[in-house]
């Protein structure tokens, strides 16, 4: 199959800009949800990350019969029972993604707590058509929860997660690095690895 042009079913241009700079010079071209003209809400009413994931491709190829994938990412944390997880991004509550309402209710909720373990997990699924069944790629980065926020980069928990390995939160680090070791990232790796494979 030719993955000249794919879709990622996102309207987060935080994630798009990521992924398009993880998948340069693949030969792959990444196209939003504008570029093929849907501006649909598309639902997200699973109760796990894969589920959303397949949930969200799905309802794009349905729609527009072109090969799609969709990614989510929750933020689980060990002290909270894996919380707030498939919830992370509505995590506050209300509607939207309020980033700095999300952060503040996880520090509040961790606040005496020693136990700051976390990990973030990003599960993509594509949906090639055909007879192909869809596909499922995690990646997972362990680290913990600062006790403050810190750093001026990045998106959602950047500030307040420090990647086990490293002394800087995603925030501090810059782009270029979190790219390079962040979830998402190991999670795109594995797709474009699998592209890379049809392609060939």
């Amino acid at each position: 199959m030719n993955y000249k042009k794919i879709v990622f079913a996102t309207n987060n241009k935080n994630k798009l800009a990521e992924i398009r700079e993880m998948l340069a010079g693949t030969g792959v071209e990444v196209l939003s949800l504008a570029d093929i003209g849907c501006h649909d809400d598309i639902p997200e009413t699973a109760a796990t990350l894969e589920g959303n994931a397949l949930q969200k491709a799905n309802y794009v190829y349905n729609k527009y019969a072109t090969p799609c994938f969709a990614d989510d990412t929750g933020l689980e944390v060990d002290a909270l029972g894996g919380a707030p997880g498939v919830y992370s991004a509505r995590y506050a509550g209300g509607e939207g993604h309020d980033s700095e309402a999300n952060m503040a209710k996880l520090l509040a909720k961790l606040s005496g707590k020693s136990d700051r373990r976390a990990r973030f997990r990003t599960v993509i699924a594509l949906i090639e058509g055909g007879q192909e069944e869809p596909k499922l790629f995690e990646g997972i980065v362990t680290g913990e929860i600062t006790a403050d926020r810190r750093g001026g980069e990045g998106f959602g928990y950047d500030p307040i997660f420090r990647p086990d390995g490293h002394a800087e939160t995603f925030a501090e680090m810059g782009h270029e690095m979190k790219n390079k070791i962040s979830h998402r990232a190991r999670a795109v790796a594995k797709l474009v690895e699998y592209l890379k494979q049809q392609a060939g």
